[in-house]
């Protein structure tokens, strides 16, 4: 495959499991559109044109030519400059890696992080939360988080890569979208009633037992193993924790348990004062049953991979 069409592959995916749907993802594109339109000079001469198609602020080719024929790659859920060098060396010693995939966005996609969080206000409508409440609640998290990267040297990994001649892609969204759904699905159908069932119902997936042997494995963060689990939650999408004022809301729109991948003190006080459960699935093996779905896509096209990073790579 052509770097450029793993890129595609993994945005269509990504589309397919956006639990915003069609019209949602439209409304973003549309969003970027008019701030484009409203940009003049110099300013929108550097908008990144890329996200007028892609919805995925935070899933970009960083590095690369997007012709490059791609026979492996390295794939794990941070890879930094660190794993970059270890791509180059296991290529030196022969492994066909012509690429590297990383979940966690670095340079442009991870300044995108911020504008990929506007998705969880239409996800939270989409659960019974009047939109503007929604938009309301999320507005001060969202611009906390664009705070945040402005400090960050995001480009570190992406000059390593072009030093090294590394062509560089992150999957971020799509990869969690593609979770979303598996658990979404998943609970649909089994139907637990406890907070116990829902940890039980988790290690019955593959990656959450490979993360339990290394001491990772999931755990009820508010509530009780007993407790009714009520309306369920999963909160795998949207760039990152949700506003801790959220929960509030999903109190009182009759959710009972929130499954996430890993939540703040702030935000945990605010589900307790609330009655909501948490259970923590974990971070790596959660993000690890996106990335897998992705990969798995990928192997069947004859793409070889090779995990690293905290990837508990899972094939189906």
């Amino acid at each position: 495959m052509k770097l450029k069409e793993i890129h595609q592959l993994a945005i269509e995916m990504g589309r397919d499991a956006d639990p915003r749907g069609e019209q949602g993802i439209q409304k973003e594109l549309r969003r970027q559109k008019r701030i484009y339109d409203g940009l003049k000079g110099r300013e929108k001469e550097a908008f990144p044109k890329e996200l007028l198609e892609n919805p995925y602020a935070d899933s970009r080719v960083v590095n690369g030519d997007g012709e490059t024929e791609i026979k492996g790659l390295l794939c794990g859920v941070d890879m930094e400059t660190q794993e970059i060098l270890l791509a180059d060396r296991l290529r030196e010693k022969g492994l066909p890696i012509d690429m590297v995939l990383t979940h966690h966005p670095e340079g442009t996609g991870l300044v995108g992080l911020a504008d990929i969080m506007e998705m969880q206000s239409q996800i939270f409508a989409g659960e019974g939360i009047p939109i503007h409440i929604a938009e309301g609640v999320m507005a001060p998290r969202i611009e906390e988080i664009r705070r945040r990267l402005m400090a960050s040297n995001f480009q570190r990994a992406v000059d390593a890569a072009r030093l090294l001649n590394m062509p560089l892609m992150s999957s971020h969204t799509p990869c969690d979208n593609l979770v979303q759904r598996f658990l979404d699905e998943y609970f649909a159908k089994e139907q637990p009633e406890t907070v116990g069932d829902v940890i039980e119902l988790l290690y019955e997936i593959p990656e959450y037992r490979m993360a339990a042997a290394n001491m990772d494995g999931p755990v009820v963060l508010s509530g009780k193993r007993e407790n009714s689990c009520g309306r369920i939650l999963c909160e795998m999408t949207g760039g990152t924790g949700t506003a801790k004022e959220m929960y509030k809301e999903l109190s009182a729109r009759g959710f009972g348990t929130c499954v996430c991948m890993h939540m703040r003190d702030e935000a945990r006080e605010e589900a307790e004062k609330y009655h909501i459960n948490v259970v923590i699935a974990g971070h790596m093996a959660s993000d690890s049953i996106g990335i897998n779905l992705l990969l798995d896509a990928l192997k069947k096209r004859g793409v070889e991979i090779y995990a690293a990073s905290g990837l508990l790579r899972v094939e189906r």
